[in-house]
């Protein structure tokens, strides 16, 4: 849910309790995001870096080149 600085003053306690819900609540100042109210015991954001740890395998093979598309890329680099 998204709602203006101004008007989150106004419902300060209501936020409060959606938060505490489950509920994340972005704050907006003139449409842009500046905050966001979340429950204490909910992570405000997942990290970036590690997120998908464990939920695939990289084949073996995977670094092994094709030798057209390497080609190709070596191509793109000189133009």
């Amino acid at each position: 849910m998204q709602m203006a600085v101004a008007e989150a003053k106004a419902r300060f306690a209501e936020l409060i309790r959606r938060a505490e819900a489950g509920e994340a609540i972005e704050l907006t100042r003139y449409g842009r995001p500046v905050a966001r109210i979340v429950g204490a015991n909910r992570p405000a954001g997942r990290p970036l870096i590690g997120a998908m740890e464990g939920a695939f395998t990289l084949p073996d093979d995977m670094f092994e080149g094709d030798d057209e598309i390497a080609g190709l890329f070596k191509r793109s680099a000189r133009s």
